[in-house]
């Protein structure tokens, strides 16, 4: 599938340009499966994270199991686990899949839970005096505030599907790893330096995008408190005039979690004043 040809009868260098510029198509091909391989894992393993992380949140007779069982299948080799997965479903996708999906578990769920767990008390007791019922609460109030813990976990378990991805090379359906995988087996450094410096360049570029995605959604979070919150404290405060100064008590505080917390129990202290000024 790779290089063709006799290597090693001469010194073999860490990169051959002319075998790169030859193999181009099969660089492409390996980064595109890569890529796909990867976002196939991550958005399957959220569609069943947030379900579970939802239990594990609401209930403790179910968070134990949930979290021993994901955590059960983080601890398992990788190797071991899709040498156990091939005699089922074979040199395949599916096989990967399982795999792979089976390692975001635990880090998505948890991050899932630290982030509701996140939310301040005294926010959820203003959503309930404001009549919110549970499911309200919960997609109004609780999910925007741990969306930051969730894109945290995200970033954890692409970063970490990005490298596990090389390890399917195995089971031939590796991406990058396809390139590390030739290069070791032929003792041919190029593919192997060029699959190696991908992966960690696409591991890389993951972290930009999320600290962009994470850095948004606190913008979006003083917004939101602004166009929700600031009727109700009084005629000489805008939503815009809110949301400014939530915004700048979000950003001046620790990043991530915290800066959203200490937005969010501003954001009721202040409430909490205006009511007593008022009363």
């Amino acid at each position: 599938m790779l290089a063709t040809g006799v290597v090693g009868a001469v010194e073999d260098p860490w990169i051959r340009w002319s075998w790169v510029s030859g193999h181009l198509d099969v660089i492409t091909a390996a980064l595109v499966q890569h890529i796909q391989l990867t976002l196939i894992a991550v958005v399957v393993g959220l569609v069943i994270a947030l379900p579970l992380g939802l239990v594990a949140w609401r209930s403790r007779l179910f968070r134990g199991p949930i979290f021993s069982v994901t955590g059960i299948l983080y601890t398992i080799p990788s190797l071991a686990l899709f040498a156990a997965l091939v005699p089922f479903t074979g040199f395949s996708i599916l096989t990967s899949e399982i795999g792979l999906v089976g390692y975001t578990l635990l880090i998505l769920i948890r991050n899932i839970v630290v982030g509701l767990n996140s939310v301040p008390d005294e926010v959820r007791e203003a959503a309930r005096g404001m009549g919110y019922r549970p499911l309200a609460e919960l997609v109004r109030i609780d999910v925007p505030l741990a969306v930051p813990a969730i894109v945290a976990g995200l970033r954890i378990a692409t970063v970490t599907t990005i490298g596990l991805v090389t390890v399917t090379a195995l089971i031939s359906e590796g991406g990058l790893g396809n390139l590390i995988y030739d290069g070791l087996l032929r003792d041919f450094k190029t593919p192997l330096v060029v699959g190696t410096v991908l992966s960690v360049a696409l591991a890389f570029a993951v972290l930009p995008g999320m600290r962009a995605r994470r850095d948004g959604v606190i913008v979006n979070i003083s917004s939101w408190l602004g166009k929700y919150i600031a009727p109700m404290a009084g005629p000489g405060y805008s939503a815009s005039k809110f949301g400014a100064v939530a915004l700048t008590e979000t950003i001046n505080a620790e990043e991530g979690i915290n800066g959203v917390r200490a937005c969010a129990i501003w954001a009721a202290s202040f409430l909490a004043r205006r009511s007593s000024g008022a009363s």
